[in-house]
C-alpha cells in the first residue's frame, strides 16, 4: 500500500497541472459556445451584470470540479494497475 502512494504523488502531481491546463480550455470552450464573449468576466469587471459573473463563477467550479475528479480517478486506476493496490 506505501509503494502506491508513493508512486501516486508525482502522478498525481502531473495530472493536476494537466488537468488544470484542460479545465482552463474546456471552460473557455464552453464559455464560447454557449455565446458569451470570448473571456469570461472577472468578478470586478463592472461592465458585466450580477447574474452574467456569477454564472460564469457556477460555471468554471462546475467544469474544474468535473476535470479534478476523472483526473484523480484516471490516475488512481492507473496507479492500481501498476502497483496491484489502490493509492488512497
Amino acid at each position: 500500500m506505501k509503494a502506491s502512494k508513493i508512486t501516486y504523488k508525482p502522478v498525481g502531481m502531473a495530472l493536476g497541472m494537466v488537468g488544470g491546463l484542460a479545465a482552463t480550455a474546456l471552460f473557455k470552450q464552453t464559455w464560447k459556445v454557449l455565446g458569451h464573449d470570448e473571456d469570461a468576466p472577472d468578478a470586478t469587471d463592472e461592465y458585466r451584470s450580477w447574474r452574467e459573473v456569477l454564472f460564469a463563477a457556477a460555471l468554471q467550479g462546475a467544469v474544474f470540479g468535473l476535470v479534478k475528479a476523472a483526473v484523480d480517478r484516471a490516475g488512481a486506476t492507473g496507479v492500481r494497475g501498476l502497483t496491484g493496490t489502490w493509492p488512497g
